[in-house]
């Protein structure tokens, strides 16, 4: 998952991102199939840096900041 319904919709479209709404949620999120190296990558090039990174579980969540 790389945004909520609302995220930069121009940066979703960059990131190849599709909205989806899955069964029992009241939200819309964007995902992508790609690795999360490839991801952290693009917005790189978009001047994001990761400020921290943690797991939840079996789950990664990175923070980034835009310079």
């Amino acid at each position: 998952m790389v945004g909520d319904e609302h995220s930069d919709p121009n940066l979703m479209q960059f990131l190849g991102a599709r909205k989806r709404n899955m069964l029992g949620n009241h939200f819309w999120e964007y995902y992508v199939n790609d690795a999360p190296r490839i991801v952290l990558n693009k917005l790189e090039s978009c001047g994001y840096r990761v400020v921290s990174m943690t797991g939840v579980g079996q789950t990664l969540v990175w923070c980034l900041h835009k310079e």
